[in-house]
């Protein structure tokens, strides 16, 4: 805990400046720049609406990143292992990747049955390209030493990749979801405000539609609580699978 005080004590004084700059001399334009104690009005007023559009958030995040993280294991286990998949699957991979996410959304508001769907879908989307690359590179560059000793204990295709190959390409595979995993914040909040009528994404838009510019400062102190929460989650989850990388690579 006493390693977390210089945190605790900048981020105290982060507030008090804030406080003198905005409320104290008015140096900020206003509506633009409210002072804390708005935005903690905006908090504890709007918490209802707040907390409805964090579930929606997570949920839409969840099923993205889900369906993204899946897809990009299988195509990218796929395009490192075989080198026929690998011949054809790099050009569209090299073709399609590059593009971001959110250019994809008005045809995915056009083809989608759903604004929640079409938000997933481009969640996943932006999820799937690094999952993808940083898989196939790992499984590709698996030590040959290691496959030759399976092979000669008599270990089979299935083997090789799911007990050798991917374990090998496992820190590969957390650089991507850590990649994936920003993309999908980027995506989910542009998403949000552009066709889905609920989540942070669109609880922003819609404040600032309506110059209420304390909910909005209230809603980004929610995405960064949020967004740092499912981070850290994710850390939580590499040092656990990846506990004899510790002493040797610095984290």
């Amino acid at each position: 805990m006493r390693h977390m005080w210089p945190i605790f004590t900048a981020a105290i004084l982060w507030i008090g400046i804030w406080d003198v700059v905005t409320a104290g001399f008015r140096l900020l334009p206003l509506p633009y720049f409210p002072g804390p104690a708005a935005v903690l009005r905006s908090l504890i007023s709007d918490r209802g609406l707040l907390f409805e559009s964090t579930c929606h958030s997570l949920a839409l995040l969840l099923s993205g990143y889900t369906l993204g993280v899946a897809a990009g294991l299988i195509s990218g286990v796929c395009i490192g292992w075989s080198p026929s998949v690998r011949y054809w699957g790099m050009p569209v991979l090299k073709v399609i990747g590059p593009i971001p996410a959110t250019a994809w959304i008005p045809l995915a508001m056009v083809i989608s049955p759903s604004a929640f769907l079409s938000a997933a879908a481009l969640v996943a989307l932006a999820v799937w390209f690094p999952v993808t690359m940083l898989t196939a590179s790992g499984v590709s560059n698996t030590r040959a030493s290691y496959l030759d000793v399976a092979r000669t204990l008599g270990a089979g295709r299935l083997y090789l990749i799911f007990r050798v190959a991917i374990p090998a390409a496992l820190p590969n595979i957390f650089i991507g979801l850590f990649m994936g995993l920003g993309a999908s914040f980027l995506t989910l909040v542009v998403a949000e405000s552009v066709g889905v009528k609920s989540g942070l994404g669109w609880y922003v838009s819609w404040a600032q539609g309506w110059a209420e510019y304390g909910k909005v400062y209230a809603a980004l102190i929610i995405m960064a609580a949020f967004f740092s929460s499912v981070m850290t989650l994710l850390f939580k989850a590499r040092d656990r699978m990846l506990v004899w990388q510790k002493g040797i690579i610095k984290w």
